[in-house]
């Protein structure tokens, strides 16, 4: 079976939570006899296609950028040519150009969105887009929302509902590199014995900012990992608190990020905004057995962090609600470490790229084999 993913942004070029949960599908499914494609813009002169850890990645050249959507008219052309050979089309939404892309290519393949989230900032844009939205999902054969919690809450998902399942994202442990113990002891050196980590891209619903403001009442270490729009900001920022207790390590490979990841007491992520669906570095903190710290959004951050029982979860934006949990993690470290051995016990059982791989290599199948319509038209489908 053979299937194409079309997304605005993949790596090499970029390393944020999509990206990474279509490398754990296509990785994931591999193993399951599946042939993956990713087709992605890219601003970078280099090749045009790469193979990565066993699918191939296709750059088509970004022309322009309008409100942070990317458009590229030889994608367009290369859209319809990759899914000639693809038996499934698997796009990633939101992207309205790509909604754009399905109709200028005249895909007649089985299709699946993966919801990843609401479009929550552009809202005069929105009302321009949503003809076209709405008229993509309908052509669409299945949606699938990455948590129950997002499915329930997204008045977008629920006109859709008939045609929307759930698939939860996973990752897979065993493809993240083993940290050095030299690597480990230079980070406990520069970061000290017990800190607080954030790990993502530096955006602006991310938080950090209300992270900073709560650090004014607290003294506890706190390491931010990652780069973003927000960057520069929020480093003015921490400096007019005077914050010196919040290091900024930027950008890191993933063995450093492993290295924080385990030396790490706790992790605090205090994405504010529902532009926030998931949470992959979140579900990466349950995966190396740590307390947690998220806001409640009604999104799939509080399907992977439970109240009381992985970690803490506050309402959003309110830097003293933020800094009192960090406050009961860092004061009660036993019941830290048993919020942290269930949050691992909890991806375990729930949030594994084996799980991800054989929900979504059963879709596949299912489509594949169900005569039906995308597009309108009715249509024959054979692996």
């Amino acid at each position: 079976m053979r299937v194409l993913h079309f997304y605005k942004t993949y790596y090499p070029d970029t390393w944020g939570g999509i990206e990474q949960v279509i490398r754990q599908l296509c990785v994931g499914t591999a193993r399951l006899g599946v042939t993956n494609e990713v087709l992605t813009l890219t601003r970078d002169a280099g090749p045009a296609r790469i193979e990565f850890e066993g699918h191939t990645v296709h750059r088509a050249q970004l022309d322009f950028e309008f409100a942070s959507t990317g458009f590229s008219f030889a994608a367009i052309r290369q859209l319809a040519r990759l899914a000639r050979q693809a038996d499934v089309i698997h796009y990633h939404f939101p992207w309205p150009f790509m909604d754009l892309a399905h109709f200028m290519a005249r895909i007649d393949k089985p299709c699946v969105v993966t919801y990843h989230s609401d479009i929550v900032r552009q809202k005069n844009l929105l009302r321009v887009y949503s003809p076209l939205k709405r008229r993509f999902l309908r052509s669409i054969d299945t949606i699938v929302a990455s948590s129950p919690n997002y499915l329930a809450s997204s008045p977008v998902l629920k006109r859709f509902a008939h045609k929307t399942r759930t698939i939860t994202f996973g990752l897979d442990k065993s493809v993240y590199p083993k940290p050095p113990a030299a690597l480990k002891e230079q980070w406990r050196a520069r970061c000290g014995e017990r800190f607080f980590l954030f790990v993502g891209v530096l955006r602006y619903y991310k938080g950090l900012h209300i992270l900073l403001d709560a650090m004014t009442r607290l003294d506890y270490p706190v390491v931010i990992v990652g780069g973003g729009p927000e960057e520069q900001e929020l480093k003015a920022h921490a400096e007019r608190l005077g914050l010196t207790h919040v290091m900024f390590v930027g950008a890191l490979a993933e063995e450093d990020k492993v290295a924080l990841l385990e030396l790490s007491y706790a992790m605090v992520f205090p994405s504010h905004l529902r532009s926030e669906a998931f949470g992959i570095s979140l579900l990466e903190g349950a995966m190396y057995g740590k307390p947690m710290i998220s806001s409640e959004i009604g999104t799939g951050t509080t399907y992977i962090n439970i109240d009381q029982e992985t970690g803490l979860v506050v309402p959003p934006d309110d830097p003293a609600a933020l800094g009192a949990a960090m406050r009961v993690l860092w004061e009660q470290p036993e019941r830290a470490a048993e919020m942290g051995r269930r949050a691992e016990a909890r991806y375990w059982e729930l949030f594994t790229a084996e799980t991800m791989a054989r929900n979504y290599h059963a879709l596949y199948s299912e489509l594949v084999a169900r005569p039906g319509t995308a597009s309108g038209s009715a249509r024959p489908r054979t692996v």
